[in-house]
């Protein structure tokens, strides 16, 4: 561009800002046609900025932080170089009222180009016109955002006011780069990072400069030879030849496709995806993309293979498995050593698909059982971590804190059991099977009618379970073989997110769960396999309806466990003002003159003391030291927290972090506020059924959940204070007050240095499982 048409430019954009009314810059009118650009380069010039040692750490937190997963604004994914390149988009993923099933937009599978994405509708973030300078910057929408930002400050330490839209269906305003003085004259204070503190000169210097020199990055290193030797074994191990060897891969793989795969051995915080391919192992990955993981594939025979997993590790969908020689042997001994064949491979036809206990019929259902008892956090967290569960609508299914068991394996009779669930192939259709649902209350019917002949069927056969003389017991429940935590879990509700973790956390809570192999694997079905983010509206609402009979069939059976004329009681006590179209679906079954419980019962409070019963049963597989890192004062006085008074509850946030500093050092504990329901069986009406009088506190060493609400900091000597001054709650003044006193709010000119504090924490103590916090749902009090 020369002077003159350099001093043009200006000129209409000093005109446009004077404007009320805005026509959107053509840039190509400046610097020529856009289409996307080669940006890697063999080696960055001296002097320039490199991606992955400088611009990365800074991308991943303080933009990925909230550009992460489906959930990301704009479906713009900063956490990986494709991302970035790929652009945003003004299409919203989730999509309540959406009426038919939407395009996929899925990173690294639904395209693999710029030039694909903008056939999709996505557009640049990155200048695509003339790579010159002034063209980098004027023409990026990186670089504008970050400049508002810096001429345009937040208020430091305020509550933003009400000009800000945050929360979970907060206003997307995703302007393009022509758009952008529109957007900055409207929204001056909404430059980026959004609602939160700017970077530090430093940082800011760092990004605009490598927008100003063309995003330009060098090659991803090559993976090690260690890593490709393990690769290769799996492959090998996944793709055998026999049709017992294909339908056993099939399963892990229908089973193991959101997990973030890595080798134990290497001590490496690599991952990688499980695929299906049109191409065998040794040759390049044709990755087979479809909806969901059970659709045809489209080729006559379908290679397995892991692919590199790129990009940062955001919380909030990391689900990590681990792979190692102990995982192949049990998976051999599982499924390739047992005596069966497995004589046609089953059809990819949805119907058929769709139903884990029509298509993997051939395999043991105790080896698949044990398959998904093995990482019973995984598979649970499948349905926590997934797609699904985001929104309040998603989650208003399950109560806000309650613990989940197993029944025992050995507690099953192969024989008996695999011939009652073959019976029942039929009624345990999943919706999965369909893709666009219209009339979702005409679906329902379907579903519940089958689900009513199936607790009818049930019923049946328990009844001839114990009528031989065989008793409820403790034994009836899992122990994890006194060695594997997975044995019994904790599922904490956020309002419209979810955290699962091992063990029995927080005090007895009012429900929980006993799971034996067919509704694990229904659930597995239903809200991670079946499930399909871009579905319409009766799809996801269907979903949502028919996971209330996984709840009510869980709850159902730890009732069982307690003695017969307390069951009826505790359960209404659970539903109380349900409807009674609800409650037909948690009918227990008579069998009770047939079985005899063998637990004795000493108290009046038997669901509590069958908690206690249940957790001496479990206590060498709990986690016993989680406190280890706080002083016995500490502990105390954090521990005091959980005896809060409701009134006092009901003003925090579902996800509080407390930074306790002694010194130089900090160690983090999380409050997570539990609301008390009447029960959670209504969709859309959740307000009508809160209890507030009924909420608690749990309070838990480290940091749990993926979405902090908000952050809280007190040196060590202060902590009696803070936990005074939280107990004396009354009102949302007093809460503000806490927040004035010990917060570090989204306005804090500190922000990103208590932010970096809290995620290197993080990372230190879950080395594993750790993935960056997303600040979506940061709070404005």
């Amino acid at each position: 561009m020369n002077n003159k048409n350099k001093a043009l430019f200006w000129l209409l954009l000093l005109f446009l800002a004077s404007c009320s009314t805005f026509s959107v810059i053509n840039f190509e009118n400046f610097y020529g046609p856009s289409y996307p650009r080669n940006r890697e380069v063999s080696l960055v010039p001296e002097h320039q900025v490199d991606y992955w040692s400088e611009v990365k750490p800074i991308v991943e937190n303080r933009c990925t932080v909230c550009h992460a997963c489906y959930d990301a604004p704009c479906q713009f994914k900063s956490g990986s170089l494709q991302g970035i390149f790929r652009g945003a988009s003004k299409t919203k993923v989730y999509n309540a009222t959406r009426l038919t099933s939407a395009k996929p937009s899925r990173l690294f599978q639904d395209a693999d180009t710029p030039t694909q994405w903008r056939e999709s509708g996505f557009f640049p973030v990155i200048n695509e016109h003339e790579q010159l300078p002034e063209a980098n910057r004027e023409a990026s929408l990186i670089y504008q955002v970050l400049m508002l930002k810096k001429h345009n400050p937040l208020p430091a330490n305020s509550v933003l006011d009400d000009s800000f839209t945050l929360g979970l269906n907060r206003e997307q305003q995703c302007p393009q780069a022509g758009e952008f003085n529109q957007y900055a004259a409207e929204k001056p204070l909404w430059g980026m990072p959004y609602a939160l503190p700017g970077l530090s000169e430093k940082e800011h210097n760092i990004l605009t400069s490598w927008i100003e020199q063309g995003a330009v990055h060098t090659k991803k290193p090559a993976l090690s030879a260690s890593l490709v030797k393990l690769v290769n074994r799996w492959e090998s191990f996944f793709n055998g030849s026999s049709n017992k060897e294909q339908l056993f891969t099939r399963y892990i793989y229908e089973h193991l496709f959101n997990a973030s795969l890595y080798f134990d051995e290497l001590n490496h915080r690599q991952y990688f995806r499980m695929v299906r391919s049109s191409t065998p192992p040794g040759e390049p990955i044709k990755q087979i993309v479809t909806r969901r993981p059970y659709d045809p594939p489209g080729v006559e025979r379908v290679f397995y293979r892991l692919q590199e997993k790129y990009g940062s590790v955001a919380d909030k969908n990391h689900m990590p498995y681990v792979l190692n020689k102990k995982r192949m042997n049990l998976w051999t001994k599982l499924f390739i050593t047992p005596s069966y064949q497995v004589e046609q491979l089953p059809s990819y036809q949805v119907k058929v698909a769709s139903n884990p206990f029509v298509v993997f019929a051939a395999l043991p259902e105790m080896s698949r059982y044990h398959f998904m008892l093995e990482e019973a956090e995984f598979t649970i967290m499948g349905f926590i971590k997934g797609p699904v569960c985001r929104g309040q609508v998603a989650l208003d299914v399950i109560d806000d804190h309650f613990w989940v068991f197993f029944v025992a394996p050995e507690e099953y009779d192969k024989r008996d059991t695999e011939a009652f669930f073959k019976s029942q192939q039929e009624n345990l259709t999943l919706p999965a099977s369909d893709e666009n649902i219209y009339l979702p209350v005409t679906h329902w019917m379907k579903y519940a009618g089958k689900q009513k002949k199936y607790l009818e069927a049930r019923n049946k056969f328990v009844k001839s379970y114990f009528k031989n003389g065989k008793k409820i017991g403790l034994d009836l429940i899992w122990n994890g073989e006194g060695v594997n935590p997975n044995a019994v879990l904790t599922v904490f509700r956020h309002f419209d997110s979810a955290t699962v973790k091992k063990g029995l956390l927080g005090q007895a809570p009012k429900t929980a769960w006993v799971i034996g192999y067919q509704l694990l694997e229904r659930i597995h079905y239903l809200l991670v396999a079946g499930y399909d983010v871009y579905g319409n509206v009766g799809h996801q609402l269907i979903t949502r309806m028919y996971m209330d009979f996984m709840r009510m069939e869980g709850e159902t059976a730890f009732l069982f466990l307690l003695p017969e004329k307390e069951r009826n009681a505790i359960r209404n006590f659970w539903y109380r003002d349900a409807e009674s179209e609800a409650k037909k679906y948690i009918i227990l079954p008579r069998f009770y003159s047939n079985s005899e419980n063998t637990i004795q019962y000493q108290s009046d409070d038997v669901q509590l003391e069958l908690f206690q019963k249940l957790k001496a049963r479990l206590y060498p597989v709990l986690e016993k030291e989680g406190w280890r890192q706080f002083s016995p004062q500490e502990k105390e006085l954090a521990q005091l927290l959980e005896q809060l008074k409701s009134v006092a509850v009901n003003q925090l946030p579902e996800v509080s972090i407390l930074e306790i500093k002694t010194g130089d050092n900090s160690n983090y504990i999380t409050l997570l506020s539990n609301r008390g329901h009447l029960n959670t069986t209504a969709i859309l009406k959740e307000q009508d059924n809160l209890l507030p009088e009924e909420d608690y506190l749990t309070v838990l060493p480290g940091i749990i959940g993926s979405y902090p609400n908000v952050f809280f900091s007190v040196e060590s000597a202060q902590l009696g204070e803070f936990v005074n001054q939280v107990t004396q709650i009354n009102s949302a003044d007093d809460y503000r007050r806490l927040v004035t006193d010990y917060g570090v709010r989204r306005t804090n000119p500190g922000f990103w240095k208590h932010s970096d504090k809290v995620q290197q924490y993080h990372q230190k103590t879950q080395p594993v499982s750790a993935g960056i916090l997303d600040y979506n749902r940061l709070e404005n009090r």
